[in-house]
């Protein structure tokens, strides 16, 4: 490993990254000495002089979690490239700015790439991109608009990519807490991508860990280059979450070497070994091959409006008929229908957290009364972030067939979440499993006291998503949806397929709608949504 470099060098190198105590540290079997591999890979990419860089090219990015169907070992869907990508990271102001363009209309504009979709925010409107983090705040900006906070945990997130690189990880691996930890394995390329068994290569696992909750594991191969860097964060559909970016490009640009490609998997990037069906998802990458070492860029301090951003969990309730209620407030909405002795609600959006803030109100409003049934309209993760909740409260998740299996071996398990416990992975509802805790349609299903009529509808297949959800109130002629019309914003061309599935479904199965309730905006009269389609182009 140390083979290039001469014994003055090594042995500074290591006093500096182990405090000087390394020739006496003993390690457990299977565990090496982390600091001569972090010396050498410092020694072979320059890491000592680079405190900043800039880097940019073409890339593509994948919206995490938005994919039309549930399949193994499909790439999370690119919605456009990114084009005129740049990025500079600072080391030493703890600085990241990212800028790209993008088409717009068909993202929403607080979203990045990979994980952080999250449908009811405005959707992007200029196609120049701007994504910024300065210490543990992070904004975006949509054009020349107006700076816009992230959330505490997706700014989190944002933080901690700026050191999944090997410049970054070296510096990582000396902040305080970090506390490196060095093993080795034996590794060999996939089967069948050369189309023969190679040889395996003997690779060495520096694991250190950041910010006090996150493991980062750098892979470094033989020639003492980091080429694979891993950590796992939290989604609040699947839990512990995947993260690893790849490259073995690495350029010599001056004094230091960079990768000039990126290749990022969000999800196992295996279809094989691991039992989930949501695995080998390719969210991010590119070719950035102009690289510009010691480029810090313009100081970026965080906007007024930044720092005293508050993120509350607000819901607002909105009586719709007796005993409907929109439960608003955020980007997207729950619905209510209470019946005699128990209640139904369509849609659990977001995380856990939301899910909480909602089951209270509903309680307000319906005390004693057992949340009988969560109906779940497809399977998005900006959609199904508090299934668990319901679960862990008691609920039957009513979804369409085709979503059964991707929820009960992916979201509705009690697999250990250990980057962010959920109050189903700390207090597991065993007694549930052997009850009734999913019902699974082909077509339609009907929920009633005898009193009170909720149908249930399966949505002929359409561009959004496979096994798609919408419910509906006879006596009161309202109709629940999501993401078929939004109505946070003017309509846009890029849901226009969507809205004519809505109307031929709503047509096909004669239902008498008189107002439509969204997850993302307010009820409007169903005349509105078909003002909406004839201003689109209607029908095909």
């Amino acid at each position: 490993m140390l083979r290039k470099f001469g014994v003055p060098l090594f042995v500074a190198a290591v006093l500096a990254l182990s405090g000087g105590s390394v020739f006496t540290q003993q390690f457990p079997p299977g565990y090496v000495d982390p600091a001569p591999l972090l010396a050498a890979v410092a020694a072979e990419i320059g890491e000592a002089n680079l405190t900043c860089v800039s880097y940019s090219g073409t890339g593509y990015s994948g919206a995490v979690g938005q994919t039309r169907e549930n399949a193994v070992n499909i790439d999370w869907p690119r919605i456009d490239s990114m084009a005129n990508y740049t990025r500079t990271i600072n080391y030493d102001a703890g600085t990241s700015v990212e800028t790209f363009d993008r088409q717009p209309g068909l993202n929403p504009a607080s979203w990045k790439y990979g994980l952080g979709w999250e449908g009811g925010d405005p959707t992007q409107r200029a196609t120049r991109q701007t994504h910024i983090v300065n210490g543990t705040s992070a904004w975006h900006m949509d054009g020349d608009g107006p700076p816009v906070a992230v959330s505490p945990e997706l700014a989190e997130i944002y933080r901690l990519d700026m050191y999944l690189n090997p410049h970054g990880f070296l510096k990582a691996a000396r902040m305080p807490g970090a506390n490196p930890v060095a093993l080795w394995r034996w590794e060999q390329l996939e089967k069948g991508r050369d189309g023969n068994v190679v040889d395996p290569v003997k690779m060495h696992v520096v694991a250190i860990t950041m910010f006090g909750k996150y493991r980062v594991d750098a892979t470094i191969n033989p020639d003492n280059q980091i080429q694979r860097i891993k950590t796992t964060v939290n989604s609040p559909v699947l839990g512990d979450f995947n993260i690893e970016h790849e490259s073995t490009n690495q350029i010599q640009v001056g004094n230091v070497k960079w990768p000039t490609a990126w290749h990022s998997h969000q999800g196992w990037d295996d279809n094989w070994q691991f039992y989930g069906t949501s695995t080998g998802h390719n969210a991010y990458g590119g070719q950035f091959p102009d690289i510009t070492p010691h480029e810090c860029g313009s100081p970026v301090p965080v906007p007024a409006a930044v720092a005293n951003a508050t993120f509350e969990t607000l819901v607002t309730v909105n009586e719709m008929a007796d005993g409907v209620y929109q439960l608003g407030g955020g980007p997207a909405n729950s619905y209510m229908i209470e019946f005699d002795n128990f209640v139904a609600v369509f849609e659990a959006p977001t995380n856990e957290a939301r899910s909480l803030a909602v089951i209270e109100e509903i309680v307000k409003l319906a005390p004693n009364k057992p949340i009988r049934w969560l109906i779940t309209s497809h399977p998005h993760f900006d959609h199904i972030g508090g299934l668990r909740t319901y679960l862990h409260i008691g609920s039957t998740i009513v979804t369409h067939m085709i979503n059964l299996e991707f929820l009960n071996k992916d979201v509705l398990t009690y697999n250990a979440r250990t980057v962010e416990p959920d109050i189903v992975s700390l207090w597991p509802p065993t007694e549930l499993a052997e009850g009734y805790t999913n019902e699974a349609i082909q077509e339609s299903y009907v929920i009633t006291d005898n009193s009170r009529i909720l149908r249930v509808l399966y949505v002929q297949p359409l561009q959004h998503v496979n096994g798609m959800l919408m419910a509906y109130l006879p006596e009161e002629g309202i109709a629940f949806e999501a993401d078929l019309f939004d109505t946070h914003e003017p309509p846009k061309a890029a849901q226009l397929r969507s809205m004519r599935s809505l109307d031929n479904q709503v047509t096909r199965m004669k239902l008498n709608v008189q107002t439509l309730a969204p997850i993302h905006g307010d009820p409007v009269p169903w005349s509105d949504f078909k003002a909406a389609l004839d201003s689109l182009g209607g029908q095909e």
